[in-house]
């Protein structure tokens, strides 16, 4: 899979220059009780210039949407599952390109200039960052270096690597598929058949806490075990109650 490096020549294809010289991206969050991380994640993403921040809330209890509000986000209301809710966003953006974005994973500095750089190469369909996760271990670094070499060699980004593509790409899959798990899984394997998808070697960093509550080797085993059901054919609705009583 080819990888953005910061040696790659410039782009050859400029972007639509719809508002002054540059693309828009709306930056599309789903959330549901997400208080104590959409505050720090919403910070990368509205302080940047022709961007747009949409919080698709599913029905939190919590300060979720009123944070997210005062952060200056938009906030619509979709129904609950992060694929409907995206699906909700992207309906609900004017940019020239979605970004999706998990609401406890911080983008990098400089993210809006990498996704436009990546988007204008020939023949891109979708991209995405390198995954970091926000603790440092051994056992977490091992993690990381299996997502880098699973993109590098399948080019199998997954949601909370910040997915981003044109609008038009997006259209043309038909958005998430209507699944209660596995959705970004099965939008990038459509994506992957109308162009390449390039994971930028800057950094998204995603919260430790899946790990800290479940444990390292628990939740790494168990979200294996999940992805090779997904890919035996085992129905999703399924997978999804195995995930939630984990």
């Amino acid at each position: 899979m080819g990888q953005a490096s910061p040696s790659d020549p410039p782009p050859l294809l400029d972007l639509s220059r719809k508002r002054h010289g540059q693309s828009r991206i709306s930056v599309i969050i789903p959330t549901l009780n997400e208080e104590a991380g959409i505050a720090a994640c919403l910070a990368r993403v509205v302080s940047t210039s022709e961007v747009e921040a949409i919080v698709a809330d599913g029905g939190s209890h919590d300060a979720t949407v009123k944070i997210a509000r005062q952060a200056g986000a938009k906030v619509i209301t979709a129904p609950k599952g992060r694929a409907p809710q995206m699906n909700a966003g992207a309906e609900a953006s004017t940019g020239d390109i979605l970004l999706f974005l998990h609401a406890d994973t911080l983008l990098p500095r400089g993210w809006e200039a990498e996704v436009r750089r990546i988007l204008a190469r020939p023949g891109v369909a979708a991209g995405a960052f390198s995954f970091r996760v926000s603790r440092r271990s051994a056992g977490l670094r091992f993690i990381e270096l299996a997502v880098a070499w699973r993109c590098r060699l399948a080019s199998m980004p997954y949601g909370d690597q910040g997915l981003f593509m044109r609008q038009q790409e997006f259209k043309a899959v038909g958005g998430f598929p209507a699944l209660p798990i596995m959705e970004d899984c099965e939008i990038v394997r459509r994506l992957k058949k109308r162009g390449r998808i390039i994971v930028s070697p800057a950094p998204a960093i995603t919260s430790a806490r899946r790990w800290r509550r479940r444990g390292i080797l628990y939740t790494t085993a168990f979200n294996s075990l999940v992805v090779v059901a997904f890919y035996l054919g085992y129905p999703p609705s399924l997978l999804r109650r195995l995930y939630d009583r984990s």
